[in-house]
């Protein structure tokens, strides 16, 4: 009763919230994630009582499942950005640009919290622990931008490139994070491991795309026997929930893991599908819809996962701010100049950089595999991501939002308000003629 509780007042808190930061022009995920600080375990979840609120992070933990078939939803939709006519007129500026702004920002945090490191000395902030920082920092979170898109109905060229570019952060992300980890790990215990630097990646990315694509195909064609609406809209959850499930299988062969990516894995499900599948378009639009709740509280509960007494250790500040300075710079440039090489519209080239910035999932799993590096190495990288997921989670959406209206991709509340008001004004008036 009181995990059903929480998720009914998370619902509802959630959705007001977002009334009530609406007049300021904060969008939604922004209200979702302050909503889950408030019935964290910081704010009302200190009361105790279950059901009111998160009372704790290991009840916080109860509601993963949601958070898990939230992701691969949004991957999946994020994967019916690539379709074949689209990716013939963005595929080459898409992978240009999504490995050159992940490497950028790397070398951005690497150099800089190497220097960090030097100043503040090994005992306080070791290099192996700057290292891994600067592979985590080229994740980019799809969730946040995503739902910012969906919300302003965003459309034109920088849309067209954000999103695929961000489902290709995913997968440069698990290769430079294995090979920084190896680094790391090599440094901290004196043992170099190949098979976790480049076998145990690699066979993530291709048995993610792998098992993805078979399942588009068999979910392609199990669709064709079922004509209904509410039926196909079944057939569509079906699947996707099978996909998550299949991804949380791990399979160990000695060192060898056998492993999938959620995201890797539902992606290339979306995409398989959206261009195999004739109706993929109205499939994808009813699926946005029956998820809409389901996203709601994927960010409530995010938001009541951010840890807030991380801002109590002076060193976990000073290294955090250095984090996001240099890793938003390493976006912004990267993206920047990569996609002015490409030649790209100028929009882009100065607007596509800022949106890159939210970051959350894909960073707290790497912020789990650092904990191999030692209780103190470990948790350090984890408090840091920790600090960086609730500034970038909270900042990141609004930031995307004023990226995609400068770009002149989103018309602003008071622009489509006036904009009735003048069509509405101007039916009256030929109404009156005729």
């Amino acid at each position: 009763m009181d995990i059903l509780f929480c998720i009914a007042l998370s619902l509802l808190l959630g959705l007001l919230v977002t009334r009530i930061i609406k007049p300021i022009g904060l969008p939604a995920v922004t209200g979702y994630l302050i909503s889950g600080i408030i019935l964290g375990p910081y704010c009302l979840g200190r009361i105790g009582l279950d059901g009111l609120g998160f009372t704790s992070a290991e009840y916080v933990s109860r509601f993963k499942l949601i958070s898990d078939v939230a992701l691969g939803f949004i991957a999946f939709s994020i994967g019916n950005e690539f379709r074949v006519e689209s990716l013939k007129k963005t595929g080459r500026q898409t992978a240009v640009i999504g490995v050159f702004q992940a490497i950028t920002a790397t070398v951005f945090v690497d150099l800089s919290l190497c220097a960090a490191s030097f100043f503040l000395g090994q005992d306080v902030f070791p290099y192996s622990a700057a290292i891994t920082l600067g592979a985590v920092a080229t994740a980019t979170a799809p969730a946040a931008t995503l739902m910012v898109v969906k919300q302003y109905k965003a459309k034109g060229p920088l849309t067209d490139l954000l999103l695929p570019i961000v489902a290709l952060d995913d997968a440069v992300g698990l290769i430079v994070f294995a090979v920084s980890f190896g680094i790391a790990k090599a440094m901290t215990d004196g043992t170099t491991d190949f098979v976790s630097i480049i076998v145990n990646p690699l066979i993530e990315i291709v048995v993610s795309l792998a098992v993805g694509a078979l399942v588009g195909f068999v979910f392609s064609w199990v669709e064709r026997f079922f004509h209904s609406r509410s039926k196909r809209l079944s057939v569509s959850v079906t699947f996707v929930l099978l996909t998550v499930a299949l991804t949380m299988v791990r399979i160990k062969i000695g060192p060898v893991v056998i492993g999938m990516s959620s995201l890797l894995t539902c992606m290339m499900l979306g995409t398989i599908f959206c261009n195999v599948c004739e109706s993929s378009e109205e499939l994808m639009e009813r699926v946005d819809r029956w998820t809409t709740p389901l996203f709601v509280l994927f960010f409530v509960i995010s938001g009541a996962e951010l840890e807030l007494d991380i801002f109590t250790s002076s060193a976990v500040v000073i290294v955090g701010v250095i984090y996001l300075v240099f890793r938003s710079a390493g976006k912004i440039f990267g993206a920047g100049i990569s996609s002015k090489f490409m030649k790209c519209d100028k929009k882009i080239v100065d607007n596509l950089g800022i949106t890159l910035l939210p970051q959350a999932g894909v960073a707290l799993g790497m912020a789990v595999t650092a904990v191999q590096l030692g209780p103190y190495v470990g948790g350090f990288v984890r408090n840091i991501i920790l600090f960086s997921v609730l500034v970038y989670e909270i900042v990141g959406p609004m930031l995307t939002k004023m990226a995609l209206i400068r770009a002149g991709e989103v018309v602003p509340e008071e622009r489509k308000s006036n904009k009735i008001i003048n069509e509405g004004g101007q039916s009256e008036r030929h109404s009156n003629k005729t």
